[in-house]
């Protein structure tokens, strides 16, 4: 398994206008009833992931996720990361988030498909620590929606790249029903040369490893790549507040410079890299 796929999923309800098609007495709660409430949703699944990023190789993998709020902290994972928001949410229509990022990144070249990229040395698990900040900005489409921008910081405290990675996003979420959740998000990521060379240098001893086949390549570190992404979360019970739902995800992401330029994309993968994932989830 590379990596677990992160799943951002609902905790929210649809417009006013969906109150008028709700039975007589339901009352919709506010969102500040729903961000003051205590909740927890897990999904399981499984995704369809490269064998390693630029990859042209697929294959399946168990998906997973958690997501929720316990007296006023907010978490939720993100790939192999945990993100713990300890700023309290305003009254207001802005509110920010801050808190830290602990996790791993899992993106080792072994067990693939490609047998020359294969004989390459493996890399290991990066453990990276770090934090977040941004803000996020609700009401633009309904009083339950949310638009949000936020920069991750997180760097390897192991044995793998050693470095630190800067990644800003943006995105934005709304439920178009009771019952129906929608999201979109886009992003890039910024690395080192340490990281570069890491995962995409081909040295000169990796070459006559490969027989000759990979030349040799120093990356640079940089604008790794740009991504965009989509989730939809549908309530099996009619409401997303609680019990079972389904959820299907997909990413593309593409990457840039001497990273979409390394051997082992351009000559033995893609610069365009997908990750799609499915499966079920359950709410308290």
């Amino acid at each position: 398994m590379r990596y677990l796929i992160g799943v951002a999923l609902a905790a929210g309800l649809a417009a006013p206008t969906i109150a008028q098609s709700q039975p007589a007495g339901s009352q919709l709660p506010s969102p500040d009833d729903i961000a003051a409430r205590d909740t927890m949703t897990v999904a399981l699944g499984a995704g369809y992931v490269p064998d390693y990023e630029g990859s042209d190789d697929y294959h399946l993998i168990p998906a997973a996720a958690i997501r929720g709020r316990y007296h006023g902290i907010a978490f939720t994972t993100r790939g192999l990361h945990l993100y713990v928001d300890v700023a309290p949410r305003g009254d207001g229509t802005i509110d920010f988030e801050v808190g830290p990022i602990i996790g791993a990144r899992h993106d080792k070249r072994s067990h693939i498909k490609d047998d020359v990229v294969e004989l390459l040395p493996n890399t290991k698990t990066a453990i990276e620590l770090g934090a977040f900040a941004g803000m996020g900005y609700s009401g633009l489409t309904n009083p339950y929606d949310r638009l949000s921008f936020r920069v991750d910081l997180l760097h390897d405290v192991g044995s793998a790249h050693k470095s630190t990675i800067i990644s800003p996003s943006v995105e934005f979420s709304t439920p178009v029903s009771r019952s129906t959740y929608f999201g979109v998000n886009a992003g890039a990521e910024f690395v080192s040369n340490k990281f570069a060379d890491y995962y995409y240098t081909v040295t000169p001893a990796d070459t006559l490893a490969t027989g000759g086949i990979l030349p040799a390549f120093d990356a640079d570190g940089g604008v790794k790549n740009w991504k965009v992404g989509a989730l939809v979360n549908q309530s099996l019970t009619g409401d997303l507040l609680h019990g079972f739902s389904l959820f299907g995800l997909a990413q593309y992401s593409h990457l840039l410079g001497d990273f979409k330029r390394s051997p082992i994309v351009s000559d033995r993968g893609s610069p365009s890299q997908w990750m799609i994932a499915a499966g079920g989830a359950y709410t308290w």
